[in-house]
């Protein structure tokens, strides 16, 4: 009898507690969709600040504004951590056009990739040779390539619902052919824009060279997906025709930039560590509202919305804007070398990177035990619509965090129409909707409250109320 009666307060009790956390997120999502600071905060970063690239005027405006945002908010602890940054400036726009024969041009739009080099001053004139992929180039060998212009023109695929996995698809040759292509020889490189959907932006990114000499650093740009369209028409209708492009790209020495961080303390475990973030940076041609504005402001709000909550956190839970992820990834790096430093126990880190768009669930970078009581959490978002998680990836910036003793989760919002803006000039505040914003804040908020209120280890998680 004594048995079956601490079993059914057993089962009470977790009843109780499942009801609790029901009603704490509710609570949660009423503040973030009825008095919500996300939109207000990404307005600033987006309009009154804008593009946000490493080492530019506009990053370190950025750094200013939100640690004084952070520091309105009451907050145990902000501070601003020191890391060298690259700094890459784009200069005059950029210039191509597709020559049929002498003086019959037409005109296509380009952007440089991150970390190009410039073109000579009279530009880059040459033959274009149209290649699929980078296995393809190298079976081209040298013969055909040498002193030729190499368009890379491998679309996204279309019948992968998963837009990342379509985008993985075909990164490389964005970011490894100038590399691959200076090897053989090649005087440019021209790349079809990493996009679903046919426009005329080209869309950014960055690139590498690798080891390769400076003399056989050659220069490298995106171009738009309908012009990459119209090129390997003409292409296919008379290969001798001739590329012209002309980009005033510099690398410039390293400067000093930094990680924006505010802690609240925990009340019961202030040496174990939650992290929440997003990175700060941005590419220079739209202002940088999905990518990452949206993740910043998200990541701001939580820590707002736990206090406006009156939650009190057990663990010390720190809002992280990462400084220079798009071209180095040196902000994330930098926070987990201090981490490491310091000896600090991290024990969850979620990060918001794939924009700004209506929220469908997480990605959990865990053991498979650890993601089996994770599992047990996703009634608790079901009312939300949140009924997507899975076992993966996370993110780029709290991927240094990685070890035994970390969860780390990514939150996935709908990505269909994310590589519309993904590094364009189309990444601007009106692509973003406020209550899509607004309802990613709270998801994140949600979920962070969970690891703060149970922990990681399987034990503790496996006490929450599962149907």
């Amino acid at each position: 009898m004594k048995q079956f009666c601490i079993l059914i307060l057993f089962i009470f009790s977790l009843q109780v507690s499942a009801q609790s956390d029901a009603e704490t997120i509710k609570t949660i999502y009423s503040i973030s969709l009825t008095n919500g600071k996300s939109y207000e905060w990404l307005n600033h970063l987006s309009n009154t600040i804008g593009p946000r690239l490493s080492g530019s005027f506009g990053a370190e405006q950025a750094v200013k504004y939100t640690k004084e945002e952070l520091e309105k908010l009451g907050l145990d602890k902000v501070w601003l951590q020191s890391v060298m940054v690259p700094k890459w400036v784009r200069g005059l726009p950029e210039f191509a056009y597709i020559e049929t024969e002498p003086g019959q041009t037409t005109h296509v739009n380009i952007c440089a990739l991150g970390g190009s080099v410039e073109t000579p001053n009279g530009g880059v004139r040459a033959q274009v040779v149209e290649v699929k992929g980078i296995d393809e180039l190298k079976a081209l060998g040298k013969e055909k390539v040498k002193g030729k212009i190499v368009f890379f023109n491998r679309p996204m695929q279309a019948d992968l619902i998963d837009t990342f996995e379509a985008y993985g698809g075909c990164a490389d040759q964005r970011y490894a052919g100038a590399y691959e292509a200076g090897k053989l020889g090649a005087v440019g490189v021209i790349v079809r824009s990493l996009n679903l959907r046919l426009d005329d932006f080209p869309h950014t990114g960055s690139m590498t060279y690798g080891d390769l000499p400076v003399s056989q650093r050659i220069p490298s740009a995106a171009i738009s997906t309908n012009h990459a369209e119209l090129l390997s028409t003409m292409l296919a209708l008379n290969p001798s025709i001739n590329f012209f492009f002309k980009q005033n790209c510099q690398q410039l020495a390293d400067v000093e930039s930094f990680n924006v961080i505010g802690e609240i303390t925990g009340t019961e475990f202030p040496d174990e560590y939650i992290v929440v973030g997003g990175h700060l940076d941005s590419w220079d041609l739209g202002d940088g509202s999905h990518d990452d504005g949206a993740g910043v402001v998200q990541s701001m709000d939580v820590l707002r919305l736990l206090k406006e909550s009156g939650i009190k956190p057990k663990r010390s839970i720190r809002v992280v804007l990462f400084m220079n992820e798009e071209n180095g990834l040196r902000g994330g790096k930098k926070y987990a070398e201090v981490a490491k430093s310091k000896g600090e126990n991290h024990i969850f880190a979620l990060e918001s990177d794939s924009g700004g768009f209506t929220p469908r669930g997480f990605s959990f970078d865990s053991s498979d035990a650890m993601f089996e009581k994770v599992l047990g959490w996703k009634e608790l978002f079901k009312p939300y619509l949140i009924h997507y998680f899975e076992k993966g990836g996370s993110g780029a910036d709290i991927g240094p965090l990685k070890s035994d003793g970390i969860v780390l989760a990514g939150l996935k919002p709908d990505s269909q129409r994310y590589f519309d803006h993904h590094h364009a000039a189309t990444d601007t505040f009106d692509a973003v909707n406020k209550r899509e914003l607004e309802l990613g804040a709270a998801a994140m908020a949600s979920l962070v409250y969970l690891f703060d209120t149970y922990g990681t280890s399987v034990e503790m998680i496996n006490k929450t109320f599962k149907n």
